[in-house]
């Protein structure tokens, strides 16, 4: 099961540039609280708890609560933007949107490949290749998936791992509908592929008609 991270939130009095860059200085990290029937409300957040949450992946993939102030209850939320320091990376404000069980949100779950071992493709050198390490998917707020498995088990060289093939929860459902879109492949190896493009470059030789023979050249090197 995945960590729920719990914030600690603050209402801002200041708003605006000025008031956004008085509680980075203070150690908070600004963002704004809306969705449900509530308007939305300027907020602040601690920065230590921002930042645990955004370097381990979870901020706009799972489901928080914010503490907020005047409230017996804590809010599910989950974070819709995240900007980020263009040079150090660290959140600098964050946009969070509550939720409730009937909220269906749209969001990218990490895809875990499983049985690699029993690939027989893999195991006669060829690679995985990933197309998608994430799949954009529906989900409902409140039950979303830490994680998608896709079964590499019987995949041989050349063969592909499509959405089709991806169990999914109750009530998941790919924002892709119009196709069957590739997760990963089995690529050759890099070794058989030269091998392959050497034996078509013979084949295609091999093909060509010959040329008629140019006519033999005098002492004087015109010909005779």
């Amino acid at each position: 099961m995945a960590e729920t991270d719990i914030f600690y939130c603050e209402v801002r009095e200041r708003n605006g540039t000025g008031g956004a860059r008085a509680a980075r200085r203070e150690g908070w990290v600004p963002g704004v609280l809306y969705g449900g029937e509530q308007g939305p409300v300027s907020i602040r957040l601690k920065q230590k708890e921002v930042m645990k949450a955004f370097t381990a992946g979870r901020m706009q993939s799972h489901l928080a609560k914010i503490d907020v102030p005047g409230q017996d209850y804590l809010q599910p939320v989950i974070a819709r933007q995240v900007q980020v320091d263009p040079i150090t990376d660290a959140p600098i404000h964050v946009d969070m949107m509550r939720v409730s069980e009937n909220t269906r949100i749209d969001v990218a779950i990490h895809v875990r490949f499983l049985n690699e071992e029993t690939s027989p493709g893999i195991k006669r050198g060829g690679v995985l290749n990933v197309v998608r390490h994430e799949i954009e998917v529906y989900a409902p707020a409140t039950a979303i998936p830490e994680y998608l498995e896709a079964d590499c088990d019987g995949l041989d060289i050349g063969d592909a791992i499509k959405i089709s093939a991806i169990k999914l929860p109750e009530g998941v459902t790919p924002v892709i509908k119009d196709r069957d879109f590739t997760i990963a492949t089995i690529a050759a190896p890099s070794a058989m592929r030269s091998e392959e493009s050497e034996a078509g470059a013979e084949a295609a030789s091999a093909d060509v008609p010959a040329t008629a023979q140019k006519a033999p050249e005098g002492d004087d090197g015109k010909k005779a």
